[in-house]
């Protein structure tokens, strides 16, 4: 299903293959912003994830992927610093973002926390 014009709901759907793919419409909101400032495509590499995939990959016991709030991206040929340096400038007092060297954290919790390597 489409979700907005850039995004469908296969793109975050849970990669264990149960079904879960219902995403929060405020991530979908963000990414399409974040995606108009850079004007190149978005990678999805994790989005929504069942507590079994969840644990599979390492994830936090009360990670936000496990509620469709979050996503892992890569925003085709822009550094993931730069990604999270963006979204920091447009949220600084809200939602999350984790910092890593091969992709992007966001997640539209409520209230903010920042972690992941800081580069």
């Amino acid at each position: 299903m489409q979700l907005s014009p850039h995004f469908k709901s296969s793109e975050f759907a849970c990669r264990c293959g149960c079904g879960f793919d219902t995403v929060n419409p405020t991530l979908i909101t963000v990414l399409e912003a974040l995606r108009a400032y850079f004007g190149v495509p978005i990678i999805i590499n994790s989005g929504c994830r069942c507590q079994t995939h969840n644990r599979a990959v390492g994830g936090v016991a009360n990670s936000q992927h496990l509620l469709g709030n979050a996503a892992d991206v890569v925003v085709k040929n822009i550094a993931p610093k730069l990604v999270a340096d963006y979204l920091e400038s447009c949220y600084p007092t809200c939602y999350g973002i984790g910092r890593y060297p091969n992709f992007t954290h966001i997640d539209v919790r409520t209230g903010r926390s920042r972690f992941g390597n800081r580069p």
